[in-house]
């Protein structure tokens, strides 16, 4: 959505993002301080978090992994389209309903590319607290790199930094002032793109991408 683009004023995929919208009582500046972060990534929503290549894999063989898997995956439906959500303090699109089409997509993205991520280090596990998480999240945490997979998977797409309680109510009602007509009708999750980080804090952009070409079959 290029309208999300022009909020974040960035477009991780290489367009022109456009004109941030104009929010009576939010203003520009104030947008730009409480998206910093969700600028960096780009809009976009996360199916495998980032990560190392494994000692002997190649970008170049992801890239390849990643066009296969596309050609055999069916595009995940979303009915009732997408709604803004507060997702402990950070704003997000969400689908409306949920979608297990799209959780199962999540799922398989998660296990097929796992032989490619290369360990967390010592430094990273700590980084994310295991001492804090549930035991399946932190059990997540070890065999996958990271603790929201599987069933503690949320497909959203992130539209602001993590706000003080205070602040919510004006962002949401900014938010919802700038994206309530884009949000309605079917969708779906119909490609999948390979994010790179350059070097450690730099914004994320896209280094392929491609359709879902498959078909789904019934049981």
């Amino acid at each position: 959505m290029l309208a999300a683009s022009a909020w974040l004023g960035r477009d991780a995929f290489g367009r022109t993002p456009g004109s941030r919208p104009t929010i009576p009582g939010v203003s520009p500046e104030e947008v730009e301080a409480r998206t910093v972060d969700a600028r960096r990534y780009g809009f976009h929503a996360t199916l495998k978090a980032p990560f190392r290549l494994a000692e002997g894999r190649s970008a170049a063989a992801l890239v390849q992994a990643l066009e296969r898997f596309a050609n055999e995956t069916a595009p995940a439906p979303l009915p009732s389209g997408l709604a803004l959500a507060d997702l402990e303090g950070f704003f997000a699109l969400v689908p409306a309903e949920p979608s297990p089409a799209l959780d199962a997509l999540a799922s398989r993205v998660v296990r097929n590319f796992e032989p490619f991520r290369a360990p967390l280090t010592p430094e990273e596990m700590a980084r994310r607290k295991p001492e804090r998480l549930s035991p399946r999240r932190r059990h997540y945490l070890e065999r996958f790199g990271y603790p929201l997979v599987l069933e503690e998977f949320q497909f959203h797409m992130t539209l602001t930094d993590r706000l003080p309680p205070e602040e919510r109510p004006m962002m949401r009602a900014a938010l919802e002032g700038a994206f309530s007509s884009d949000l309605l009708g079917p969708r779906a999750a119909d490609r999948l793109a390979l994010f790179r980080e350059d070097r450690p804090g730099a914004p994320f952009v896209v280094d392929a991408m491609f359709p879902l070409k498959g078909f789904e079959t019934s049981s």
